[in-house]
């Protein structure tokens, strides 16, 4: 299913996020069969290490991203955490 939306008339940007979260998810729900795709996998652990590697660098770059938008001042951050 195709449809258009109109971000000009879009008042609320949380509205579009949601709907493309629903769709990826909706989409990714779709996909193949987790049997045909363990079998092509195989029995190694090579595609896991390779996936928590991309996982780890991923989320170090999204941090050093938190990081600078957090020194300049776009996001505000505290040290502790309140009680």
């Amino acid at each position: 299913m195709k449809m258009k939306i109109d971000l000009s008339k879009m008042s609320d940007w949380f509205e579009y996020v949601n709907i493309c979260g629903w769709t990826l998810a909706r989409a990714q729900a779709r996909t193949g069969d987790a049997a045909l795709i363990a079998g092509y996998l195989g029995k190694s652990d090579n595609f896991d290490a390779a996936l928590a590697i991309q996982y780890a660098d991923q989320a170090d770059r999204d941090y050093q991203e938190l990081l600078k938008a957090v020194r300049s001042g776009r996001v505000k951050a505290r040290n502790s955490v309140p009680d």
